[in-house]
Parts: C-alpha cells; sequence; structure tokens
C-alpha cells in the first residue's frame, strides 16, 4: 500500500512536462475529429436538401424532409450517446488504453465511410449516410470518457483542470476548421462551375459536381484523427488505472517513469508486484447502496447539468444557420445559388467560432485551476440565461417587425441585426467559458478510480440525450407559428422567440442543479473520490468547513 501511495503522491505533484503536452495534442485530436464531424453536418444540410428534395411544384428550393433533417442532424447524437455508455463502460473493465484505439479508430473509418454513402436514389443515400452517422457518432462517444479520465489520471492536482479543459478546447478547433474546409471546398466548385441564384434559375444553380461537395467535407476530417493514431497506441495505460484497478503498482510506476520525470518517485524495484489488498467496503459497484450513498448525488448533479447544457448549446450550433436566417444575416436561400449558400452557411458559423465559441474554451483553460469549476459554471449558465432573455424579449426589434421590399421582400427590415448576432455570439462564449467545458471536466474528477470512466460515460450521455433534444426538438419548435412561413412539410412550431425563452428557462434549471455539484479544484482525486466532497453551496459559501470534515 505504501508503493501505491507514493506512485499517486508523485503524480500529483508532478511539475508540469513535456509528455502532459503531447497527452493533450493526442487526446485533443480526438475531440477536434468529434467537434468537426459533429458540427460540419450544419453546413451542408442545406446543400444535401437542394441534391436530393428539390420539387418544382414549390417554386423553392429543396430541403431535407423533416424526418430526414433529424435523422441526418440527430444520428451521430444517438451513437454518440451508445458509445458514451458502452466505451465509458468498457474503459473501466479493460483499461483506458486499450479501448481508447477502437474509437479513434471508428471514427476515421466512419468519417470516411460517410463521404462516400451510396445509392440510386435519395432515401438510399440518406440511409447509408445516417448509417455511417450513427458508429462514427459511437467512435466519438467513446473519445469523451476516456480522453477525460486519461487527462485526469495523468495530470498533477495544480494544472488537472487546465489540461483537460485544453482537451475540450480542441473541440472549438475543431468546429472552426470544419467551417474553413466547407468554405474552401465550396470556394473552389463555385469557381470551377459558377452557377446563378436559384430565382434566376433553379436547375442550375445547383451543380450536378456539388455532390462532392458535402463529400469532402466530412472525409477531410479523418486526416488530424489517422495522423494521431500511431502516437495513441504508444500511450501507456494510466498509473492510477494499473494501481488502482489492476491492483499493479510496480507496473505503474515502470510505466510512468518511461514518460515522466518524477521527483520522490519509488522505484519499480522497491515495489512488490503482488496485487494490493482491498477492503470489501471499498469495492463497491455502481448499482450499490454504498454507490448511491457516496456518489448518487454528485452523479445526478454532473448528470443533469450536461443533460440541460447540451440541450441549449446543441441547438444554438446546428441550428444557427435557420436563427441567423430568421433575423437577415444570411441571405434568403432563393437569392443564392446551393454553392454560396453552403459558403455564407459556413462563413457565418466559422465567425461566430472564431469570435466567442473559441475564446471561451481557452479562457477556461486559463482560469479554471484559478476561481475553480463551479464558479465558471454558475456564471456561464447565469450569463447564457441573461443573454438568451436578451435575445427574445425584444426579438421583433433585433429582426425587425415588416418585410422590406421587393426584391427582398423575405427579409426582415427595420431590425438591428447586427446587434443580435453580437448578443447570440455572447451565448457561445459564456457556453465554454462556463458549463459546455466544466460539465466535461469535473465527472473526470469526482468518482473512484474503477468507476470513472462509466460514471464520465453516464454523465455525458446524459449529455447527449439533452443534445438529441435540442437537435430534434428545436427543429420543430422553432417553426413560425403562422402555417404560410414554414419550412416545407413542418407543422406551425412556437416561434424563434419562445423557442429562446424556453432555452432561457433550461439556462436557469441547469444553474440551479449545479448547486448540488462539489468543486473539485485543488483536491486530489483519491480525496475526491472518497465521497465526501459536498455540493456547490457549501464548496462556494462554506469552503473551510468542507476542508474540515474532509
Amino acid at each position: 500500500m505504501a508503493g501505491q501511495v507514493e506512485v499517486l503522491v508523485s503524480l500529483d505533484k508532478a511539475r508540469t512536462q513535456w509528455y502532459h503536452f503531447m497527452a493533450i495534442l493526442v487526446a485533443g485530436m480526438g475531440f477536434f475529429t468529434d467537434a468537426y464531424d459533429l458540427f460540419c453536418i450544419s453546413t451542408v444540410t442545406k446543400l444535401l436538401g437542394r441534391l436530393y428534395y428539390y420539387d418544382p411544384l414549390t417554386g423553392k428550393p429543396g430541403s431535407l424532409p423533416p424526418s430526414v433533417n433529424s435523422a441526418v442532424s440527430g444520428v451521430a447524437l444517438c451513437g454518440t450517446l451508445a458509445g458514451q455508455l458502452f466505451f465509458g463502460w468498457l474503459g473501466d473493465q479493460m483499461g483506458r488504453k486499450k479501448a481508447y484505439g477502437i474509437t479513434l479508430f471508428l471514427m476515421v473509418v466512419c468519417s470516411i465511410a460517410s463521404g462516400l454513402s451510396f445509392g440510386s436514389t435519395a432515401k438510399s443515400v440518406m440511409v447509408t449516410l445516417c448509417f455511417f452517422r450513427f458508429w462514427l457518432g459511437f467512435g466519438i462517444g467513446g473519445d469523451y470518457p476516456l480522453s477525460a479520465t486519461i487527462m485526469s489520471e495523468y495530470a498533477n492536482t495544480k494544472t488537472r483542470g487546465a489540461f483537460i479543459a485544453a482537451v475540450f478546447a480542441m473541440q472549438g478547433v475543431g468546429i472552426v476548421s470544419g467551417a474553413t474546409v466547407a468554405i474552401l471546398v465550396a470556394t473552389a466548385f463555385k469557381k470551377a462551375y459558377p452557377r446563378p441564384a436559384f430565382d434566376v434559375d433553379p436547375i442550375l444553380s445547383t451543380p450536378q459536381q456539388a455532390d462532392f461537395v458535402w463529400r469532402l467535407v466530412f472525409m477531410l476530417g479523418a486526416i488530424p484523427a489517422a495522423l494521431t493514431y500511431y502516437w495513441r497506441m504508444r500511450m501507456p495505460e494510466t498509473a492510477r488505472y494499473t494501481a488502482l484497478v489492476a491492483k499493479n503498482v510496480k507496473q505503474a510506476a515502470e510505466d510512468m517513469a518511461k514518460v515522466l520525470s518524477l521527483e520522490n518517485f519509488p522505484s519499480s524495484h522497491a515495489i512488490s508486484p503482488a496485487p494490493q489488498s482491498s477492503s470489501p467496503q471499498n469495492e463497491y459497484g455502481i448499482l450499490s447502496k454504498a454507490f448511491l450513498r457516496k456518489h448518487g448525488l454528485q452523479l445526478l448533479g454532473t448528470a443533469s447539468t450536461w443533460f440541460l447544457l447540451d440541450i441549449a448549446f446543441y441547438s444554438q450550433n446546428l441550428f444557427q444557420k435557420d436563427v441567423l436566417t430568421q433575423v437577415g444575416w444570411l441571405p434568403n436561400a432563393k437569392k443564392m445559388s446551393a454553392l454560396e449558400e453552403v459558403f455564407r452557411i459556413s462563413r457565418a458559423q466559422a465567425l461566430i467560432a472564431l469570435c466567442s465559441t473559441v475564446p471561451g474554451y481557452w479562457v477556461t483553460v486559463a482560469l479554471v485551476d484559478r476561481i475553480g469549476r463551479i464558479p465558471i459554471q454558475l456564471l456561464g449558465f447565469f450569463f447564457m440565461t441573461v443573454f438568451m432573455f436578451a435575445l427574445a424579449i425584444p426579438y421583433y426589434h433585433w429582426r425587425g417587425h415588416e418585410k422590406c421590399p421587393s426584391p427582398n421582400s423575405d427579409m426582415f427590415c427595420g431590425g438591428n441585426h447586427i446587434a443580435f448576432v453580437v448578443l447570440y455570439s455572447f451565448t457561445f462564449f459564456f457556453a465554454n467559458f462556463g458549463p459546455n467545458s466544466t460539465t466535461f471536466i469535473i465527472p473526470a474528477e469526482l468518482f473512484p478510480a474503477r468507476l470513472r470512466s462509466t460514471c464520465h460515460g453516464i454523465s455525458a450521455a446524459a449529455g447527449k440525450a439533452g443534445a438529441i433534444i435540442g437537435a430534434f426538438g428545436f427543429l420543430y419548435a422553432a417553426q413560425s407559428k403562422d402555417p404560410t412561413q414554414t419550412d416545407a412539410g413542418y407543422r406551425p412550431g412556437i416561434g424563434i422567440k419562445s423557442a429562446l425563452i424556453l432555452l432561457a428557462v433550461t439556462n436557469i434549471l441547469g444553474l440551479l442543479f449545479t448547486l448540488v455539484v462539489p468543486e473539485t479544484n485543488g483536491k486530489s482525486l483519491e480525496d475526491l473520490s472518497k465521497g465526501n466532497a459536498t455540493g456547490a453551496l457549501n464548496s462556494v459559501f462554506s469552503s473551510k468547513a468542507i476542508m474540515d470534515e474532509v
């Protein structure tokens, strides 16, 4: 037991060194691919509609039917949810490293396969695409618990939050890269195959060669992840898993000595390879009363806050093109060719991500170990609520009350579209300098090593359940109340204004549930895993009492 303690204490006190940054890059590249693949779909869904579902009788550009749009946008999220649960469990059963390679392999293969979706009819192409995107999501889902757990178990106590947040921050880079690739591909095809706007010539506005655009966008996202596969396979198993779960302290010491320079680190020769004995009361399972008593409220807190956050976060990301079109920041589809529409949607997504999403991630990296996880999460939910209400309540002031005269009869005039986009961007900033980052960090720190990956997977899966509600629900809810103004195939909804109010209320609930989540900043994983940490109210207002109790 003494050797086990020495190994874990040495890891907690280890100085930051080169291998930590290598681990961030290797784990982060998985998240780059995750975000690229999950969010690049929003840049090409309009194009898919034009290519495969154009009906000359409607007088409008083709659009995906409601069921197809929901499936294409949400099927990867369903796969992600399943992957988070399965690989979270697998990471605790067979080790983080062994499961880690499987997830990256799935992501690379299914990214390429998504671009190769085949079929002789629109339905068959969409079914094939959804099949591959489900398994793509399955691999992506596994990366959540495994990357977070690996990084938390490699990191020292002082910078653990920043390291985990840096891995997650690669999601922002992936979002920007997906939009940038779509811009570059669309621009290249626009120059090669220039076409008029839809209202000039509905048929010529969508060149047949545009079918290659969405395929290239999907496939190019696999390249960065594939390049890191070799290094991911060379990463040793985490010392905490080897020592605490596999009960091989000698192997843990040998593995860490290969990649980290640790002061006062016990020599592997001085450690007995015999398994460490454990008392039965410390071997409780996730379905036991002991787990429920020690960690049940904590798991409820991490799962519920992630669930509520993702309802709002994925609604905003996946359907920002629809929101920006409603307020006139993007031209009406009739005024653009198919390739011009891809370009403009991708440019808008890239600008919002660069100005708000990406900075939010890296501000979290800079501050999470200074001010703590819970204050950032509370701050994020609070300002997301404020800006959502600021967008929703005076929505018609921002959008404009009357449609512009011809030739822009589908756009609204008299509003303040730039102010709307600025406020909308602030919601993304405080999502990422806020709960989108902290809900990823905290579950990787709170739970015992033998259940850590499973509990993170459960929390992340709850988040994806919220994302699925956001992806499917917002699409329908945001439709106009006026039946003549809805998208083809959709029933009237509650409108953008009411949908934004609903998202603001969701953020309020997220803020309230944060109060049951313990602060993890500055505490060792072993202390946190005892289940003594209490909720945010005590963490914020009675931190001294908590430390005395622990």
